[in-house]
């Protein structure tokens, strides 16, 4: 099996973000998608080899979620950019978020607090199906600290790469804008 990276191209000029910094964001996503496939095949060859026991195999499987989730997160984010913020056209995530968080204000209030904490990493919104809870939670990397069985709603990329380019060192404008440019009716069909 093969995994093939998903074209994101569209999104140039329909995000607030320079083409340099989409088109080189796009680039490492596609470098997370070549090493998930070469992975993939090291790690078949060695089981077949009869060496699954070996150090190698080890920790090419520990690499293995590492790669993995970084292409997954990173069609998670590009999958919710494009849209223009109108929550309006996502009834039922924005009455969950309500119902966990007491008013949306307080939930983009816990979001951005949570994309503005100090490292590199993922914030993730997590909905629960079990309890129809929604959880804002922070990913330090892409295989480390996700909640699980939950489904993620909304993906922030805020690792320098993400931003440097546009924003400098000013991630709280780049989260800002992301916000405001959030496709709801992607995040809704999430549910």
């Amino acid at each position: 099996m093969e995994i093939k990276p998903i074209e994101f191209s569209e999104l140039l000029g329909k995000v607030p973000l320079s083409e340099e910094l989409l088109k080189n964001h796009l680039k490492l996503y596609e470098g997370y998608v070549t090493n998930t496939n070469l992975l993939m095949k090291k790690l078949e060859e060695i089981r077949l080899s009869g060496n699954a026991l070996s150090p190698e195999f080890a920790e090419l499987k520990r690499r293995f979620a590492w790669e993995w989730n970084g292409v997954r997160l990173h069609e998670l984010y590009f999958e919710n950019l494009g849209g223009n913020g109108d929550k309006s056209l996502a009834p039922r995530v924005v009455d969950i978020i309500k119902g966990a968080f007491g008013s949306f204000e307080s939930f983009k209030e816990d979001l951005i607090a949570t994309a503005k904490m100090r490292g590199i990493g993922w914030v993730v919104t997590y909905f629960d199906p079990h309890t129809n809870n929604v959880f804002n939670a922070w990913i330090n990397e892409h295989n480390e600290s996700h909640l699980a069985g939950l489904k993620p709603l909304i993906v922030l990329d805020v690792f320098e790469h993400a931003y440097m380019l546009d924003f400098g060192i000013n991630r709280p404008d780049y989260i800002n804008t992301i916000f405001d440019n959030l496709n709801w009716m992607v995040i809704e069909s999430r549910i």
